[in-house]
């Protein structure tokens, strides 16, 4: 699948779809309504990480501060601390964590309680997101009736990434431990799914009904940035063409 055929592809995708490429090593670009807002699901996580990892690099927040999350705030998984009993002490490294790499839900409430939507939201524009932005807590069934979503814009998570990929967001030892947890994404089936095994993808995913996000670093030999995100769309089909356009990217086809 030649570049020419992923854009006639996800333009004919059902649904509203964006997508945005950048070769890492050439500079080459290219992109679908990659600077439209689109419903991010999971993958706001990776903007609240960034913003709090920022925080903590300039003195403005404690990794190693606890947070307890207690019954009531278990929400539906993805994500492991649904599943514990009872109070559940934990630092917000320990949280960034799984909020990223499980990408749970509960963890990733209790940081947006502690740090708050507008302070968060205010944060993003400070390295640059213009249009990425919260508007909701997960699982939040009163917001979303009145058309409250968490949005990302595709070319806009690419250029966080690449700022990552090239240690150069906030600084070489924050880019690198953002890296090594987005290396540990423990959701796999989308950008990742067709590639050889072994190759390593720095990523955050998100669905929701009709939701299909991924937003990835592919190290190949040309390692490139590759993101998709689509709203009622027909996911199965979304999921599918992602893996192939990955696929044909790492091919350099």
């Amino acid at each position: 699948m030649t570049k020419a055929e992923i854009l006639q592809r996800v333009a004919a995708l059902p649904g509203d779809v964006g997508l945005y490429y950048k070769d890492l090593t050439t500079g080459e670009t290219f992109g679908y309504r990659e600077r439209e807002m689109f419903e991010a699901a999971s993958v706001i996580k990776l903007p609240v990480y960034a913003a709090i990892m920022k925080m903590a690099a300039e003195g403005r927040a404690d990794l190693s501060e606890i947070i307890v999350c207690k019954d009531e705030d278990k929400v539906p998984p993805c994500g492991a601390l649904y599943f514990f009993t009872g109070d559940v002490p934990a630092d917000i490294r320990t949280l960034c964590g799984l909020m990223i790499s499980l990408s749970d839900n509960a963890a990733t409430n209790l940081l947006l309680r502690r740090f708050g939507l507008d302070f968060l939201n205010g944060e993003f524009k400070g390295f640059g997101l213009k249009d990425t932005h919260l508007e909701r807590r997960l699982f939040d069934p009163e917001s979303a009736a009145k058309g409250m979503e968490n949005r990302i814009v595709p070319a806009e998570m690419g250029e966080l990434l690449e700022q990552i990929y090239r240690h150069t967001f906030v600084n070489e030892q924050v880019s690198r431990e953002m890296e090594k947890l987005l290396l540990e994404q423990q959701i796999n089936h989308k950008i990742p799914g067709y590639l050889p095994e072994g190759t390593p993808v720095g990523h955050k995913t998100g669905e929701d009904d009709g939701i299909t996000n991924d937003v990835a670093i592919v190290y190949g030999e040309k390692p490139f940035i590759l993101c998709f995100a689509s709203n009622r769309t027909d996911v199965p089909t979304a999921e599918r063409f992602i893996r192939e356009a990955a696929l044909s990217l790492l091919q350099g086809e």
